[in-house]
């Protein structure tokens, strides 16, 4: 009875681990695990953490100063102290000094940092796109390679049936050796591929789960449905790209911040009052004295605001050159776009030909032949030739749809759709 009730928890922990084993990754989990996981995720979530941390100092004043020392001191120290009804000279200063900053200018540097970790959002999602879009390309030729897998098995059992039914045959010398040979090579070679393409697939697990932030050892089951988006109602003008993709939209907050630090260089031209206040302890009997002085820089004065006007033109001019080079990327990618959607709609066509025409004929083809073979009405190198159009249509077949499924995540890449 004890040895039951220990295999209990035994048997549990092992049904669950095989459950666990045989969990399947659809493409939307693959996604969400890389936007939650991926390293470079919180690389820009810190450092945008890090502007805005670095933004609460901006309305900061600049700090007081102080000083204390001898003030209008002889040097001769006999003349500090009192003589008769003459008092001493000299004195001890304390001094205090404080610059009152122009709200305009703190307000314009508040808004300015403040807005510098916008665009670095926009940088990581862009990022954080094109990893999207690695993973989606890595998923579907994951997808077709264990279909092309799972294709050549079922090729593999009707060429084996072939060499031996021949090898039989030849045994009574009903069978024609060459046919034989060619069908024995094809094997040696539909195996070999079945390995290169078992072995891409573990490549392609250890970049999906790398990609997700996770031992790229841990083995993988993947979701095999798919479905290729329709286009064509598409237009590709520059408002969707200026909507869409993430490094355009950063480059207009590139722009705000040029603008919102113009506006900042442009309050540092402002005067900036400041006080000052002196206590002097006199020697030998003076009375004690004080200066009290207001102070204000002049910074627009030509000589002194070279630098910050021409910080400004050039500030100027850099937006100016940001928003020339959003048109130039708009325009680009709509004609990549619209090159992209021609390319994806042939390929949609070329499938629809070989699923609806090329694969089913050759597939009767090769039912007929293998009747007529098996009732000895066609011969070995007939049948071969039948399963070999098929094997070799069959492949083209995928790779046509690996294709699409490529075209179809590059133009997700460029317009950048979630």
């Amino acid at each position: 009875m004890k040895t039951r009730l220990t295999l209990i928890p035994v048997l549990s922990f092992l049904f669950l681990r095989a459950l666990s084993a045989q969990e399947i990754y659809t493409l939307d989990r693959i996604l969400d695990s890389i936007r939650q996981n991926h390293p470079v995720v919180k690389m820009y979530t810190r450092e945008i953490r890090s502007m805005d941390e670095a933004a609460e100092g901006a309305r900061s004043w600049m700090p007081p100063q102080f000083a204390i020392g001898s003030f209008m001191t002889p040097y001769n120290i006999n003349r500090w102290s009192r003589e008769g009804e003459m008092t001493g000279m000299g004195s001890i200063m304390i001094s205090g000094e404080q610059m009152l900053p122009n709200k305009k200018k703190l307000d314009a540097e508040e808004r300015y940092m403040k807005a510098m970790s916008s665009a670095e959002y926009d940088q990581r999602n862009n990022v954080l796109h094109e990893l999207v879009h690695d993973a989606k390309s890595l998923f579907f030729e994951t997808m077709i390679l264990n279909k092309k897998l799972a294709v050549l098995g079922s090729n593999r059992q009707i060429l084996e049936f072939m060499v031996q039914n021949a090898e039989s045959r030849y045994q009574f010398g009903l069978g024609k050796i060459g046919a034989y040979y060619k069908a024995k090579a094809a094997l040696g070679n539909l195996k070999n591929m079945q390995w290169m393409i078992e072995s891409e697939i573990r490549d392609k697990h250890f970049r999906i789960n790398t990609l997700m932030g996770r031992n790229p050892t841990i083995p993988l089951e993947l979701d095999t449905l798919f479905h290729l988006n329709d286009f064509s109602l598409w237009v590709f003008d520059q408002a969707l790209f200026f909507s869409n993709r993430s490094d355009i939209r950063a480059l207009d907050q590139r722009i705000r911040l040029n603008w919102l630090r113009q506006d900042a260089e442009k309050q540092t031209l402002r005067p900036q009052f400041g006080l000052r206040y002196e206590h002097m302890f006199g020697f030998g009997g003076q009375p004690l004295l004080f200066n009290l002085m207001g102070m204000v820089s002049i910074p627009m004065v030509k000589w002194s605001s070279k630098m910050t006007r021409a910080n400004i033109e050039s500030l100027k001019w850099q937006a100016m050159s940001y928003e020339a080079k959003k048109e130039m990327l708009a325009n680009e990618y709509s004609g990549m776009a619209y090159a992209m959607r021609n390319e994806l709609q042939l390929k949609i066509r070329q499938l629809s030909g070989y699923e609806e025409t090329i694969i089913p004929a050759l597939k009767n083809n090769l039912q007929t032949m293998q009747l007529g073979y098996e009732q000895n009405t066609e011969e070995l190198f007939m049948l071969y030739d039948a399963w070999e159009a098929l094997n070799m249509k069959q492949l083209e077949y995928f790779d046509l749809l690996n294709q699409a499924l490529r075209s179809q995540v590059e133009l997700e890449r460029l317009i950048q759709q979630k």
